[in-house]
């Protein structure tokens, strides 16, 4: 019996799916850790459950039933990027099933914010579109968007990304504890180069005494470039 053994569930961001966190998976399982790595309803392999009914909260309700159906306890759950505002939403809804919090370059939102509040000017373009448009699914930023040059990773990622329900980022996250509902928390900030609709979380981040705080040396979209890295921070620190 693997006695440093872990629970991860990895939940993706904006655009992605379960698929992304293949790389990382992979060296988090030959660790010993099980985990698992749902996709989001309307993304990833589940593109074909587009509705115009998907909300932020419907993220939630996958990942609370990804823990309840497979009866996981002592979870470390990650969010990445917008993914971890869905992370929130979960922590609030069955903090028993939870062991502690790991934000991947993860968008902090509070109680009454949506997605739409921290969006870049690239990113706000896109969503008035899709607005005009009669709210559509808005379509994904190329991967230099998520820090991913040019090459394979790029190309690896281009063909993946599917487009985001537009509900997701104009509903608001609701919440009834505190953000984190006083589990343990630890924010990993990619920081080569940094991305600006993570800037104010980081700062927040920083600024909680009681959370830990981990840089590493990669760009927005770790997982892709540097699974490895990813990794073992996430075994370091679950």
């Amino acid at each position: 019996m693997n006695e440093n053994k872990n629970v991860f569930v990895l939940v993706h961001g904006g655009w992605h799916g379960g698929w992304c966190w293949r790389r990382v998976a992979d060296q988090l399982r030959m660790k010993g850790h099980d985990v698992f790595t749902p996709t989001l309803t309307g993304s990833g392999e589940r593109a074909h459950l587009m509705s115009s009914g998907i909300t932020m909260q419907t993220g939630i309700e996958d990942v609370v039933g990804v823990l309840e159906a497979e009866e996981l306890e002592h979870v470390t759950l990650v969010g990445h990027s917008a993914g971890a505002a869905v992370v929130a939403g979960v922590a609030d809804r069955i903090p028993e099933r939870i062991a502690s919090l790991i934000w991947l370059d993860g968008l902090i939102l509070k109680d009454g914010e949506s997605l739409r509040t921290y969006f870049t000017e690239t990113q706000e373009a896109i969503f008035q579109a899709g607005l005009e448009a009669g709210g559509i699914p808005f379509p994904a930023p190329p991967p230099q968007g998520f820090g991913v040059p040019t090459g394979a990773d790029a190309d690896w990622l281009e063909r993946r990304l599917t487009p985001q329900p537009f509900g997701t980022a104009s509903s608001a996250l609701q919440i009834r504890s505190p953000l984190g509902n006083g589990l343990p928390c630890t924010y990993i900030a990619c920081v080569n180069p940094p991305h600006p609709f993570v800037a104010a979380s980081h700062s927040f981040a920083q600024a909680q005494s009681h959370w830990r705080w981990r840089e590493i040396s990669a760009c927005h979209d770790a997982m892709i470039t540097d699974p490895v890295m990813v990794a073992d921070a996430l075994h370091q620190l679950a």
